[in-house]
């Protein structure tokens, strides 16, 4: 089965800080580079990567498009886009960011709305930015936590006309046990038409060393009658992935996951539902 990450992260601390990731000891210190996934994956049949933005310092967030643009365009990265960061937030600047990288030709955009106050995405700036990002034909990845799955609904209904793509299954509380809240907010944000629920991320919310198939079967199956197997993608999450039993473990995973549907619905979340979205 053919995969494409569409959740690929990337880090060199030696070109931009991380200080999100400064007291998460799986990726505190060190690089985790193209070479590393590379090799990490090399047993597997990754057809392409889309490298998602890593959260990176404020200051630093234009800088590592850039660079890591410079590393997709090597020969072989495997690297078959970007999504990139912006702050659509923001009146100024946002244009100006938003053009210069629709000329980079990048995938799609993503802000991380979790580590904000909730006002960040209520607000009118903010969705009449995002769906400057629909118009120009890209989609945009959100972030909200459980808690935040109402404001997720509210946010996808008022950007209506362009692809939503949640990340991370919406953060399911898989190490508390919780289901039923979580269950809720994503069944009401699943009847949104168009968001694209992410399978990533899942096995960094498990309790350490539980990590498994049957550890997030419950939630998985959630997500599967939800939203269909129309309307998910994949994604690695590496390096943060790490928090689990790491990428190999979550391939394996995704392989019995997909497994248990027909051909043509595992093509789906495998890969061609990503090469529709971020037209790859």
């Amino acid at each position: 089965m053919e995969l494409i990450d569409t959740h690929q992260h990337l880090m060199y601390r030696d070109q931009v800080g991380y200080s999100w990731a400064n007291e998460f000891p799986p990726i505190d210190k060190g690089n985790f580079t193209i070479e590393d996934y590379k090799e990490l994956t090399k047993d597997f049949d990754i057809k392409g990567t889309l490298f998602m933005e890593t959260g990176v310092d404020d200051s630093d967030y234009k800088k590592e498009t850039k660079f890591i643009k410079s590393i997709m365009d090597q020969p072989n990265s495997n690297i078959k886009g970007l999504i990139v960061s912006i702050r659509p937030e923001e009146k100024n600047g946002f244009d100006e960011w938003l053009e210069e990288t629709i000329s980079m030709n990048v995938s799609g955009y993503r802000r991380i709305f979790h580590t904000m106050p909730n006002e960040t995405s209520q607000s009118s700036v903010c969705k009449e930015n995002v769906k400057k990002i629909g118009a120009a034909g890209k989609p945009f990845d959100i972030c909200y936590l459980p808690t935040q799955l109402g404001i997720a609904a509210e946010f996808a209904k008022a950007c209506d006309q362009m692809d939503l793509v949640l990340n991370h299954c919406g953060v399911p509380p898989i190490a508390s046990g919780e289901i039923d809240e979580w269950g809720k907010g994503i069944k009401a944000l699943s009847e949104i038409t168009n968001v694209t629920c992410k399978l990533s991320g899942i096995m960094a919310y498990c309790s350490p060393g539980t990590s498994s198939y049957e550890t997030i079967k419950p939630y998985v199956d959630l997500v599967l009658e939800c939203f269909g197997p129309d309307r998910m993608v994949w994604g690695s999450d590496w390096p943060v992935v790490n928090a689990g039993k790491g990428i190999q473990e979550w391939i394996k995973v995704t392989h019995t996951i997909l497994g248990n549907l027909s051909d043509d619905e595992a093509k789906k979340i495998a890969s061609s539902n990503a090469e529709r979205i971020y037209k790859i």
